[in-house]
């Protein structure tokens, strides 16, 4: 996989897709230690398994509609919406109009490039 680590411009061109789902894959965009910048392509009925992590989270949908799940609240997010996700909160995502969502990490996700 390619990453930017701490690309000061990224042409998404370049960059090729990772397969991490059925019907999910992503991009990572650029990072450095402290942040990281992910693009997360969905097919409709993609899923977003749920899980949690130390990192703080925040998403804004780039297009299509998701059902979010941040603890134990679902809402429905479509384009030009965002949402956060605090440190070692469960979440997950699933897909009801394909679509890309641009995820923000704080610090960077290792587990992401240490493959």
């Amino acid at each position: 996989m390619t990453s930017q680590l701490a690309a000061l411009f990224v042409d998404d061109q370049t960059l090729p897709w990772e397969t991490v789902g059925e019907g999910v894959k992503r991009k990572i965009m650029t990072y450095d230690a402290n942040l990281m910048m992910v693009k997360v392509a969905f097919e409709t009925g993609g899923i977003g398994t749920p899980h949690s992590h130390y990192h703080t989270q925040m998403s804004y949908v780039a297009s299509g509609a998701f059902d979010i799940t941040i603890g134990d609240e679902t809402r429905t997010v479509r384009e030009g919406d965002a949402y956060y996700i605090p440190s070692n909160v469960w979440h997950g995502a699933v897909c009801v109009e394909a679509g890309v969502l641009v995820d923000i990490f704080t610090p960077m996700r290792e587990d992401f490039v240490n493959k």
